[in-house]
């Protein structure tokens, strides 16, 4: 049985050369980004931002739910994967992260598509819970500390056969260093163990980027 690769820059390049379709948006936004503090840590790679639009696309979604925005890569990626009438409602904790996309959704022509929610995501989702939504996809890349609630509450607000989306479920390699046992670690690690017992969805953990865990409701 062949093994998992290592991903190495050489093959990071390979697939980035054979696999990313890019255009001038997607990399003005990543360059805009590139310069901020720990942006290396905080951009979802392009090559996930990819997989983000066909998951899109996949599932049929028409209404998408982003916990975590920063500058609004991934929400890009998602608004163009929605047909005519979808919609992305995205939230972060404070404006000025999603205000350095909004100029990039434009020239993508999706800013109409995009509901940005600004304030503490916790009570953004009891909002939109109070407010009966419906989501067909939900993409989760936010404080790690929150992450059981985070999904919790994504379950209510997805639709049967709807798609949760977890990023960084792998932690940089930390969930499987025992010696790791500092508070972020530790959330994703109970996500993880949450995730591999619940019958309420089927699921998969991919070893690609940070990890990304994908379960769909049954």
């Amino acid at each position: 049985m062949a093994q998992q690769i290592s991903a190495t820059s050489e093959i990071l390049d390979y697939v980035r050369a054979t696999s990313l379709r890019d255009d001038d948006v997607l990399a003005g936004l990543r360059e805009r980004t590139a310069v901020l503090p720990a942006a290396s840590a905080l951009q979802v790679a392009p090559e996930e931002g990819q997989l983000l639009g066909l998951l899109v696309r996949l599932v049929g979604a028409r209404s998408v739910l982003e916990v975590g925005t920063y500058t609004g890569y991934s929400t890009l990626c998602m608004a163009r994967a929605l047909p005519p009438g979808g919609r992305v409602v995205t939230c972060d904790v404070v404006a000025k992260w999603p205000d350095m996309g909004r100029p990039f959704w434009e020239r993508a022509g999706v800013a109409d598509r995009i509901d940005v929610r600004v304030g503490d995501a916790r009570a953004t989702l009891a909002g939109l819970h109070a407010e009966h939504a419906v989501f067909d996809l939900v993409f989760i890349d936010a404080n790690k500390s929150d992450y059981v609630h985070y999904y919790e509450r994504a379950l209510t607000l997805l639709r049967p056969g709807g798609l949760v989306v977890v990023d960084n479920t792998l932690f940089f390699g930390r969930v499987a260093d025992p010696s790791a046992t500092d508070p972020d670690t530790t959330a994703v690690r109970e996500l993880n163990a949450l995730l591999h017992a619940d019958e309420r969805v089927d699921m998969c953990l991919l070893p690609i980027a940070d990890g990304i865990t994908l379960a769909v409701k049954r």
